[in-house]
Formats: C-alpha cells, structure tokens, sequence
C-alpha cells in the first residue's frame, strides 16, 4: 500500500497509518504485528512504531500479543457524518419508517466499490450479517449500492466497480457484467432498486436515493428484512411507497439545511479580541 503517493505534499507516514487503521475489519478484529505488516505491506519495524503511535493517541490498544481498534476510532467516521448534517436529518425520520414497517432502515454511501454504513436504526432481527456504521458490503450485492451506482455515468460505474473491494467478503459471481450493467440501467429508470439473497441468505432489501438541494444522489435509505418473513411483493408493494416518502422527505431538509445562512469564523480570523 505504501509508495502510492506523487505529489510534492503527500505525506507516506500518514498515508501508512491510515492504512494501518483500514487493515482491521469484521474479519480482522485482532491482529499480531506480523498480520498487520502483511496486510499492509509494511516491515515490521515501521509497523509496529506506527502502531505505537496509534496506540498512544488513542486509536489502537495493544492486549495478549495482538492489535485491535479502539472506539475512539468512530469519530473519524462519525465527524464526517456530523459535518455533512446527515445524521441529525435523518433521525427521526428513519426512526419513523421503521415503527411504521417493524424492520431496519439504513442509509449508505459509496466508497470506493463498496458502500459504507453512515446511519441505521435496527429491530432485533435474527440475520447472517452484522451491520454496523462503518460496515462495507460490496456495492453490486447491495440494494444501496445499486441505487448509488446507479447514479453514476455507465463509464463512471464501470470505472468504480473494477476497484477491488474492502469488505472481506468473497467475490460475486452469479451475476455477469452485462446483466449488472442492465439491472442499472432499471434502476435508472425507475429510482429504486431490490436486492434479493445477494448478499447473505435470508437477507432482502429495498433501496432508493436520497439526494441533495442540487438534485445529486448523496446516499441510499434502504428497508432490510428476512425473506423468509417478508415476501418481495410485499417489500415493494407496501414498504417501498412509504421508503420513497421517507427519503423525499430527508432530501428536503438536508437541502434546507445545506442553504442555511450560517457561517463560522473564528474570532482570529476576524481580528477581533477575546472579551
């Protein structure tokens, strides 16, 4: 991973410590410094004095001869969440569609080929996957990560799906190419996109976007249930309409939000005194 930099101000020890951080996953919750250097590519040296450093600030804790996250590294993703005015917006809104429809609601973003988890309000379900914020699927197995695809240019989807994903999860290869390139291009047409079994068995989800006061798609709100419970006909049928409603109304504020007449700045910056 090291070595990818090229301009002038790029800082390689930053660079490393962060791939440092995105080496740990679901998969790998503990690591010894040798896994952490082989998931890097570092040499142990550096790895374990950027650890060190991590470890000091806060981000990683040393325990029984191996590495793992702290807490403290959510707010790296919860900061990003918050100055965006998400999470706020979004609240009680997904809190409102899951009392109407008794399961899950999320919202996505894209990274990369994957989505990442930047808001959720769960019910206790009985599913083969943990979903947390910060998780990574890939996107063409996910209803969000569709909608999100969707949205791109075909060449700009094409671009991003060829990057190699940061899941951990295997390969998908049940669905060819062209048939993921024509679901987009429904999906296109008709703002809303179904995934069925293609992530984990037992799991199905319906996604559509939420979008910004320029109209572009920011992220996906997706409805998970279990199929065994919940039939297709009815995830589209009944809970779809009111997913659409939801989302519309998120887009809304989160356009009244970024208008907002409000500036910062810093008292320095003004030049005036501290009274």
């Amino acid at each position: 991973m090291a070595g990818r930099g090229s301009g002038p101000d790029f800082v390689e020890a930053l660079a490393r410590g962060l791939d440092i951080l995105a080496s740990f996953s679901a998969r790998r919750r503990a690591m010894s410094l040798s896994e952490v250097a082989a998931a890097t590519g570092l040499t142990r040296p550096t790895a374990r004095r950027l650890l060190l450093t991590l470890a000091e600030l806060g981000y990683v804790r040393a325990a029984a001869g191996s590495y793992q996250l702290t807490p403290k590294v959510i707010s790296l993703g919860t900061a990003y969440v918050s100055a965006l005015g998400l999470w706020d917006i979004a609240r009680p809104h997904l809190e409102a569609l899951v009392a109407q429809t008794g399961e899950s609601s999320s919202m996505a973003q894209l990274d990369g080929s994957d989505i990442v988890y930047v808001a959720r309000v769960s019910v206790p379900k009985l599913i083969t996957l943990r979903v947390e914020i910060g998780t990574l699927f890939p996107a063409a197995r996910t209803s969000q990560g569709k909608v999100l695809l969707a949205a791109l240019s075909p060449d700009q989807a094409v671009e991003v799906l060829a990057r190699p994903s940061r899941s951990g999860l295997p390969p998908y290869t049940a669905r060819s190419p062209g048939q993921l390139r024509d679901e987009l291009t429904d999906v296109r047409a008709r703002g809303w996109a179904l995934a069925d079994e293609e992530l984990a068995p037992g799991i199905r989800s319906v996604a559509v976007p939420v979008r910004d006061g320029h109209g572009t798609v920011r992220a996906a709100m997706n409805v998970t249930v279990h199929a065994a419970e919940t039939s297709t006909e009815r995830l589209v049928g009944d809970y779809l309409p009111r997913l659409l409603t939801t989302a519309g109304q998120v887009s809304a504020e989160w356009a009244l939000w970024e208008s907002r007449p409000h500036v910062e700045v810093r008292a320095a910056e003004t030049g005036s005194a501290t009274a």
